[in-house]
């Protein structure tokens, strides 16, 4: 079976954990993760890079950092991973499920402003598949009713919009570095602060609510409790093997890209066909390739193309349940006018293999794809 998704190691990660053996320091904030800190930083532009033990620990402090009271909302997509909803709803808040673009599949942000209320605190985006969001657009809505932007980038590095990398456009940017992403730590994640003094209540938030970092800077003469927060920080084996990773990144995403390529040449023919509609990426977004999907024309046609790749030995998956028709999205969210984009998508979506040491296996994907496509045809003419 050639699989979904392979975690690619450079093949530093090892000696790097040896090392922050030989240090003698294995828990959070040791020299590999402020070797991190500094990479972000310098390759986003963001005030303060801060790693966490998941993104989705980085999207619970930036809810955190917008101070949300229960019944606050916040908008966002129904086409995302649980994650982005579930931190703003643990704070009491409400999202408000906005359709995505039919092109990209991000927010459209021509419906945001009438989704806006007395009540909307925030706009939360999604960078799906690491292709931006029209953040320029998005950030004058923002500014125009006073509300805060946050970045849900967890596919987004290395991606940029109009030359500038995602997570550091918004007030705060969440990242991640799970085994399913470009750059990986197994689990993990970061959050990027914009301003100063975001990203000083940041640095608390992520060591228990204490000013701890303040101390070991020698700041202050010791640390107590000053704030709400809880334990982020990754331990320091995380950070050396994501170090690695980091020294690497170029790398792998030139070869995730020319992988991606691959897919989008051998697919050209099926759009041509009506049989499948290829990712589109506006000129003005450099993304990573982070993934390669298709829209197939039904849900029927996405359930047997995945079926007969399967039987061919090659797993193909299809990609999120919309939030707003899950038992949670219906309990803790609400949805503003119809979504019928993010339904449609959901149903016909499918993302196949992408993964760095991929390529030699590509023809062998690409003659099973051929195969399901046929079946695919077979579906969409009867």
């Amino acid at each position: 079976m050639i699989p979904f998704n392979r975690p690619y190691m450079t093949g530093r990660e090892l000696e790097n954990i040896q090392r922050a053996h030989a240090n003698g320091h294995l828990s959070g904030d040791g020299p590999f993760t402020l070797e991190c800190h500094a990479w972000l930083e310098r390759g986003t532009g963001a005030r303060r890079a801060l790693l966490t033990h998941s993104c989705t620990a980085a999207l619970e402090m930036a809810a955190l950092l917008l101070d949300l009271e229960p019944g606050d909302e916040v908008i966002m997509p129904s086409f995302t991973f649980v994650s982005t909803a579930n931190a703003f709803v643990l704070r009491g808040a409400v999202p408000v499920f906005v359709d995505i673009r039919e092109d990209t599949l991000n927010l459209d942000e021509r419906l945001i402003e009438a989704a806006v209320t007395p009540r909307t605190r925030a706009i939360c985006v999604v960078h799906y598949a690491g292709v931006a969001c029209e953040m320029d657009a998005i950030l004058s809505i923002a500014a125009k009713h006073g509300l805060r932007v946050v970045e849900d980038a967890a596919q987004g590095i290395m991606s940029t919009y109009r030359g500038r990398p995602l997570g550091a456009l918004g007030d705060l940017g969440a990242l991640s570095f799970h085994e399913t992403k470009n750059i990986i730590s197994g689990e993990g994640g970061a959050l990027l602060c914009r301003d100063a003094e975001m990203a000083e209540r940041a640095e608390i938030i992520r060591e228990k609510g204490t000013n701890r970092s303040k101390f070991f800077r020698g700041q202050v003469d010791k640390y107590t409790w000053v704030d709400i927060g809880s334990s982020f920080l990754p331990g320091e084996i995380t950070a050396a093997f994501l170090a690695a990773q980091m020294d690497a990144a170029e790398n792998i995403t030139a070869r995730r890209l020319a992988i991606w390529a691959r897919y989008h040449a051998w697919a050209e023919r099926y759009e041509a066909h009506g049989l499948a509609r290829r990712p589109i990426v506006p000129a003005h977004c450099q993304h990573n390739a982070h993934m390669y999907y298709l829209l197939l024309p039904t849900l029927a046609a996405r359930t047997e193309f995945i079926a007969t790749l399967r039987a061919r030995g090659v797993a193909a998956v299809f990609h999120y349940i919309p939030l707003h028709s899950a038992p949670a999205g219906r309990k803790y969210g609400r949805t503003h006018g119809t979504l019928e984009i993010t339904d449609s998508i959901s149903d016909r979506l499918v993302r196949m293999p992408l993964w760095v040491g991929l390529e030699d296996q590509l023809d062998t994907v690409f003659e099973a794809a051929d195969e399901a496509m046929e079946t695919t045809a077979a579906i969409a003419t009867s």
